[in-house]
Order: C-alpha cells, then sequence, then structure tokens
C-alpha cells in the first residue's frame, strides 16, 4: 500500500514502530499519510476539584476497555492536598469486577498473551524502579477463565519519568499516579512527555481551566471530562508523537486528507467581442 501506485494516500492507527514506517515510506513515495499513533494521556486532578466527580472518571477513564484504547487515562496527576484522595482512588478501583463482556464486568481480558505477558512485565519493573504498586492486578482469580488473558485493574503510585511505567504506553487496565506540588509542575510534567493525544484537568476553577487549555500542549482537551473525543464534525486533533501528518481524522481534516482540491480558471466572451490583445505580461483583472 505505501508503495503501489494506484494507491493516493494512508490512513493508519496503530503503534509508533508501525506508524512511523508507514508515514515515511508513504510519504517518500509521494502519498498522503497520517497516522495516529500512542499516547499517555494525563489527567490533572487540582485540590478544588469535586472529589466524587473526579475519582469516578479517573477510574472509568483509565480501566474501561481495559485501558486498551488510545483515549483512556493511563496517568493521574495529583495537585497538592488532592494526593490525599489516591487511598479513596484505590478503594474505588478494587470495587471492580472482571470477567467477560457477555457477563457485564467491568475489565475484560487483554487483547492478546504478548500484550498481557508486556503489561505484566512494566509492572514487574515498578518493583525496583522507586514506584510503589498500590494495587497489583497481576494474575486476577477468574472462574471458568483460568487461562484467559486478564489482568486485573492496577494502581501505581509515585511513579514519574524515567519510569517504564510512566515512559511507555502500556495499553491495559493500570493507573500510573504522579504527584505534583503545583498545577505549573503539573503542565511542565504533561508538556515534557514525548505524546500529545489527550489530556484533562479536574477543577473548579475557570481560571485554572483556562491557563490549562492555552498552556497544554496535547491536541486534544477535556475540562472536567476525562476523554475529550470530539465530535465527528471536528477533527480528532492528536499531536507530537501521537499523530504525525497534515490533515487530521474526521471533520474538516479528513474531507482535505480524502479529496483532492482543483482549481479552475476561464475566460468566455462574446462573438461580438475583440479578440484579446497580444501580451506578454501577467494578466489581470479589468
Amino acid at each position: 500500500m505505501c508503495t503501489h501506485p494506484d494507491i493516493k494516500a494512508v490512513s493508519f492507527v496503530g503503534g509508533n514502530a508501525a506508524g512511523e514506517y508507514i508515514y515515511k515510506t508513504a510519504s517518500n513515495h509521494g502519498k498522503r499519510a497520517q497516522v495516529n499513533m500512542g499516547a499517555k494521556n494525563h489527567a490533572i486532578v487540582m485540590p478544588d476539584a469535586d472529589k466524587e466527580d473526579a475519582i469516578n472518571a479517573l477510574v472509568g477513564a483509565c480501566f474501561g476497555s481495559a485501558g486498551q484504547r488510545c483515549m483512556a487515562i493511563s496517568v493521574a496527576v495529583m495537585v497538592g492536598e488532592s494526593q490525599q484522595w489516591i487511598p479513596e482512588i484505590v478503594e474505588k478501583t478494587k470495587g471492580l469486577t472482571i470477567g467477560i463482556g457477555e457477563e457485564n464486568k467491568d475489565i475484560s481480558p487483554m487483547n492478546n498473551k504478548a500484550a498481557l505477558q508486556r503489561a505484566e512485565n512494566i509492572i514487574a519493573s515498578s518493583e525496583s524502579d522507586g514506584s510503589k504498586i498500590l494495587l497489583d492486578g497481576r494474575k486476577p482469580n477468574v472462574p471458568g477463565y483460568e487461562n484467559g488473558f486478564f489482568l486485573g485493574p492496577t494502581v501505581i503510585d509515585h511513579a514519574g519519568p524515567g519510569m517504564p511505567c510512566y515512559d511507555d504506553e502500556i495499553f491495559a487496565p493500570v493507573m500510573v499516579i504522579v504527584r505534583a506540588n503545583t498545577m505549573d509542575e503539573a503542565i511542565k510534567l504533561i508538556n515534557d512527555n514525548e505524546y500529545g493525544n489527550g489530556v484533562a484537568i479536574f477543577t473548579r476553577s475557570g481560571n485554572h481551566a483556562r491557563k490549562f487549555q492555552h498552556e497544554i500542549e496535547a491536541g486534544q482537551v477535556g475540562i472536567n471530562l476525562p476523554i475529550p473525543v470530539p465530535l465527528p464534525m471536528f477533527s480528532f486533533t492528536g499531536n507530537k508523537a501521537s499523530m504525525w501528518g497534515t490533515s487530521n481524522f474526521y471533520g474538516k481534516g479528513a474531507v482535505s486528507f480524502y479529496t483532492q482540491w482543483k482549481t479552475v480558471t476561464a475566460r468566455w466572451k462574446e462573438e461580438s467581442d475583440e479578440a484579446q490583445k497580444l501580451q506578454t505580461h501577467f494578466p489581470t483583472m479589468k
């Protein structure tokens, strides 16, 4: 697809290794390319946030779909006194059920064995890198599905840059908690991350919300909502290492990506009009 002459454009959603290769190869062969890739979506929790609302939103956004969606909130940045809510986040998470979708459980199995093993290895690294596992979801007991690719909800605290649990996209039901003293510190942490897919803040302050939406670099911003996926009439606006390409997915960006613009300039004259005089300068409108 990236080299065939009949294909004019390539659109891709997936991991960075494949996405970057597809983008470079397609572009080198004169094709349009848009690739939506990895993510590490953060949510800032300010001390003035509605506690119950913020905790419910975080847990749902992190562990829904077993964390296997590109817009999942995987990092909770607890600012100041909101760090006192961490035990309540863990208790809320413990109440999630594990099983198959037909049983209407909260946490479904991982997509495949390799994905499960990768997530378990990243969790294991937190036993020695300075972070702390508050809730360990490895090897859960799921009656009737002992050989299933299940990973229970996991919460890792005291994480930060340089740790696999923070740096890597785990793509699993794992919440990574980072602590920050101030909002400025939290914003810098997020902007320093290589990804820029989605981000959120929970606050009752309009000033905090306005500062956040102006200073944050990620392309899809949520204010008191955890998964800011835009409606179809707007474009999917991930950026940085999360998105390569000049035209975004759906919305006006998608229309531009899948169409070829053409400009037609024409001149008509009445039969009675004189013929155009010979001229060598650039024609102008009179």
